[in-house]
């Protein structure tokens, strides 16, 4: 019993240990030297929740070439705790940190250090509204940050504090832009999409959706797709089916609402075709779990309701994230595996016919397509 007691204090320590590394410190060691032309997918792998131990990889999807840990082995620098989301401006690529509160920038060519926006509560995603101006989402910190891209520092807050609730809300996610308007998703412990003036930086409306909005995605025919979760079995806000919608971008309207029927079922990782007429996403439990028709579906933008098979099936796998590439059409489906080991990547057509299998980082979460 001594020895089990020493070894979990041991785990324990070793784990504060690690999740309190100076994101900032150097290392010594000879770099990468790297300048990547032309078309890159990379992979935002989240790493272990107080570790430290997230990185980013590198994808060439022409010459299936593949680089793990290219932040790190480029600078020097740990990349920090839990990378979550990615999103490009001309060559420069943003990786939200997300335990770490900050925003990494990097030269998406060459992989090296060009900044970072500090002052963040726990970011989620940067949505860039204009070429000064962004908006960076937040889980706990009841405001949307406003940043100015020049000086790379938070310059306003919308606040999206919801005072008649006993849960944090509103927890802000994913951003989406239709005209001036923002739209954004609140998933943990609520069921809002907020409408945002990108003039004014204020919320101006909102939707009331199902249950745990995880994800969107805007349509050819400039419809606003939502994909709710339902919560899960014993949380205090509740459960209820998951569920997908479609909302009028102009009306703020619900068009159409299709409930999943199992209450077990939590799909997440909602995506889109680049033509934007076919949506994608996974369908398993809240752990990524075994569940009847476990895998990735597909559904035409003109239908009411998916199809009933999966497009790809998970087996044995953990299916984790979804991304579609909207220049090539290629599918990009992470497994997680156990949460420990370095991830897998499986490269698909939107067919789903197999193209590529890659090994990523612990805990392959985001993939961010680069145009150049």
């Amino acid at each position: 019993m001594r020895t089990v007691l020493k070894i979990l204090l041991f785990l324990f320590f070793l784990a504060l240990f690690q999740g309190c590394m100076d994101d900032d410190l150097l290392h010594d060691f000879d770099r990468l030297n790297e300048n990547r032309k032309g078309k890159a997918v990379f992979v935002v792998n989240e790493g272990n929740f107080m570790y430290g131990n997230s990185s980013l990889t590198y994808y060439n999807p022409e010459t299936k070439e593949v680089l793990n840990d290219v932040f790190y082995k480029t600078n020097a620098l740990p990349l920090g705790d839990v990378a979550y989301s990615m999103a490009v401006r001309d060559s420069l690529g943003y990786i939200v940190v997300n335990n770490s509160g900050k925003i990494y920038i990097i030269n998406i060519h060459t992989f090296k250090y060009a900044g970072k926006i500090t002052g963040f509560t726990s970011p989620r995603y940067i949505h860039f509204i204009n070429r000064t101006k962004a908006y960076v989402s937040d889980l706990y910190a009841k405001t949307i940050y406003v940043v100015d891209l020049e000086a790379d520092s938070i310059t306003g807050r919308i606040s999206i504090d919801n005072h008649n609730s006993g849960f944090y809300q509103h927890p802000s996610e994913q951003m989406l832009s239709y005209g001036n308007r923002v739209f954004v998703n609140c998933w943990s412990y609520d069921n809002k999409v907020l409408v945002i003036d990108a003039n004014s930086d204020k919320v101006v409306d909102s939707i009331t959706t199902g249950k745990q909005p995880n994800s969107m995605v805007m349509d050819k025919n400039r419809k606003l797709w939502v994909l709710c979760d339902g919560g899960s079995e014993g949380s205090p806000y509740g459960q209820e089916n998951a569920s997908l919608l479609k909302i009028n971008a102009e009306t703020l309207l619900i068009e159409n609402r299709y409930d999943f029927p199992d209450i077990n079922a939590s799909p997440s990782n909602l995506s889109i075709n680049g033509s934007g007429d076919t949506l994608f996403y996974l369908y398993n439990t809240w752990s990524g779990g075994a569940l009847n028709g476990a895998g990735v579906y597909k559904m035409a933008v003109s239908d009411n309701s998916p199809d009933a098979t999966p497009l790809i099936v998970q087996g044995e796998r953990l299916f984790y994230a979804v991304g579609t590439d909207p220049a090539s059409h290629l599918l990009y489906v992470s497994d997680a595996i156990d949460f420990m080991r370095p991830g897998k990547v499986y490269v698909y057509s939107t067919s789903g016919v197999p193209v590529d299998t890659i090994t990523a980082g612990i805990i392959p979460g985001y993939f961010c397509f680069t145009g150049e």
